[in-house]
């Protein structure tokens, strides 16, 4: 089993709404795209921040200021053979203009952005790993 790390960034904007991404294509079992909130792998040998901040800008053009607060770290299982250990960050970025990178080879990117309520969250068809991150900043209701 592989073993990987990887950083999500939520994003607000300062009035109550977060920056979602459309993934182009459904997760590995899934037959329709997720929302998700930017973010990706850790290179080995890159600092946790340095993949963070690039990781923002390949995927919404935006830059990161401040210091990220981590707010949640999981295993994602998704795969057999794959491990993930994700840690998901509240990030504060310049204001700038989104730029979607929606020319990815492999299209496993992005085709749209969405600035969304707090209280849409939970009609939104988000990735299910994110659930337990929402629930603790009170973005979800229990079910």
């Amino acid at each position: 089993m592989e073993l990987q790390v990887g950083v999500k960034a939520l994003i607000t904007d300062g009035r109550g709404k977060y920056l979602f991404l459309k993934r182009a294509l459904p997760y590995d079992g899934e037959t329709e795209p997720r929302w998700d909130i930017p973010g990706g792998r850790i290179n080995a040998g890159e600092p946790i921040a340095e993949a963070l901040a690039r990781e923002i800008k390949e995927e919404t053009g935006l830059i990161m200021k401040g210091v990220p607060r981590v707010l949640y770290a999981q295993d994602i299982l998704r795969l057999k053979e794959k491990h993930v250990v994700r840690l998901t960050f509240e990030v504060e970025v310049e204001p700038s203009q989104i730029t979607i990178d929606t020319d990815d080879p492999n299209g496993t990117h992005h085709n749209a952005f969405a600035w969304i309520a707090k209280e849409e969250i939970k009609n939104l068809h988000h990735d299910i790993y994110l659930t337990p991150v929402f629930k603790l900043m009170g973005l979800e209701p229990e079910p």
